[in-house]
């Protein structure tokens, strides 16, 4: 049974938590001892505060061990795994950005873009520097497409 959140807010407490989630609040304070993802924020007063992304981890808890059939240990273990494949994954994010960033830096500005002080009229460009610097264009946008 999939469940909308009908509240769109930041913060829930446990008591929207557990009428969302159809699970008892003790439920959830159980889990948050078995499962170090789990960890809710506490307000001022010591209230746990949870986030969509920790009501998404409870319901594929729930659904791991209700559903799925999983022990604890089996869910837990099933968990890092994800969590270290998501890691890995925006690892690989960043190091993708970075290397078309580098790229970018990397490649020589086109000449027709430059400003020649030589040249008698700069905004005149003959076809000849036109059609290097848009295979140079070329040449640098299949470079780019490969590293993506």
């Amino acid at each position: 049974m999939k469940k909308s959140f009908a509240m769109k807010k930041l913060y829930y407490s446990i008591s929207e938590v557990s009428r969302l989630t159809e699970l008892e609040q003790y439920v959830l304070r159980y889990w948050e001892s078995e499962f170090e993802q789990l960890r809710p924020a506490k307000n001022l007063s010591g209230n746990r505060i949870y986030t969509n992304k920790e009501i998404k981890l409870i319901l594929l808890i729930k659904k791991l061990l209700r559903e799925e059939k999983y022990t604890i240990e089996g869910a837990r273990k099933l968990l890092k795994n994800h969590a270290a494949k998501e890691e890995e994954e925006s690892k690989r994010i960043i190091k993708d950005e970075a290397d078309t960033q580098n790229a970018v830096s990397r490649h020589s500005e086109l000449k027709l873009f430059t400003s020649d002080e030589n040249s008698v009229d700069s905004s005149v460009t003959s076809n000849k520097d036109l059609k290097e610097d848009l295979l140079e264009l070329k040449s640098f946008l299949k470079d780019l497409l490969k590293e993506i």
